[in-house]
């Protein structure tokens, strides 16, 4: 890696920023509560990791939201095995507010906002629009423990916003070159929306303990070197075929196979990111 140079109480704010600048003034809105899951780049099992931590905190007495922020590719309704009656695209075409769209998914134990997978018009939302999506779901949010967004790939428009205005960003990454090099464009080209200093790493599929804390220390010295900065690790789930039988069949790991190490490792990090969540709520309270 290198780097060069170069509800009905739902309230909508009608004073919005320009969502592209990220600064964070008196206008931009964040939630004291909202956890946003993102990575570089597709196929590192971010939508996965989303869906089960959400369950793990559940299953730790948390109230959670899931919210489907990968708008355009949405597919947690898909892994969860549901076909929603009502999605994020009602809400959109101004049918019904965020709230109205929350259904519960009972296995899991906790409530989700579906997306619309194939709606290209949801990725080209214009600035408000977007802008008052994201004031409903910080409202919204007052209704949980814990809110979890859960990204699309990359650092598009609709990304950065959702992650700055969330208390935390998890951004989760393999050991694979190209999976470590978006991870670090992430990182990178956060630093000038201000919320690189809110993300912390998920190292997943790691083939061992050892192998995960290596991944997490290349990455770790890029960002140092180029960045000046240290992103935390938060955990890592260890590489197990589990994972993808139970998302083939789609059902949950904590139900299907609760005994494997990537079961054991994903409750581990939910408390840890409880940990966090909390630390960091504590930390806006008082700034």
């Amino acid at each position: 890696m290198s780097d060069s140079p170069a509800s009905g109480k739902t309230r909508m704010s009608t004073s919005l920023k320009d969502p592209d600048s990220m600064t964070g003034g008196p206008a931009f809105r964040r939630g004291t509560n909202i956890l946003a899951v993102a990575s570089g780049k597709g196929g590192v099992g971010k939508t996965w990791f989303s869906t089960t931590l959400a369950h793990a905190l559940s299953k730790m007495g948390k109230k959670v939201l899931l919210f489907d922020g990968d708008l355009g590719l949405a597919n947690v309704d898909v892994q969860l095995g549901l076909m929603p009656k009502r999605d994020l695209n009602d809400v959109i075409r101004g049918r019904l507010s965020l709230d109205k769209v929350v259904q519960e998914f009972e296995e899991g134990g906790y409530d989700i906002i579906a997306g619309r997978s194939g709606q290209a018009s949801l990725s080209a939302l214009p600035s408000q629009r977007l802008a008052l999506l994201r004031d409903q779901l910080v409202d919204l949010a007052n209704d949980y423990d814990i809110v979890i967004a859960d990204l699309g790939a990359g650092v598009d428009r609709t990304v950065r916003m959702l992650s700055a205005t969330a208390t935390r960003t998890v951004l989760i990454t393999t050991d694979e070159p190209t999976s470590l090099t978006d991870a670090y464009a992430f990182i990178k080209l956060g630093t000038a929306a201000g919320m690189s200093k809110n993300v912390s790493i998920v190292v997943n599929m790691a083939s061992s303990v050892s192998e995960g804390e290596k991944t997490y220390r290349t990455l770790l010295k890029a960002c140092e070197n180029f960045l000046r900065l240290a992103p935390p690790l938060v955990g890592m789930i260890r590489h197990d075929p589990k994972v993808k039988e139970t998302i083939r069949h789609q059902s949950p790991l904590l139900i299907r196979s609760p005994n494997t190490e990537a079961a054991e490792d994903i409750e581990k990090v939910a408390k840890e990111i409880w940990t966090m969540m909390a630390d960091a709520k504590k930390a806006m309270a008082s700034a």
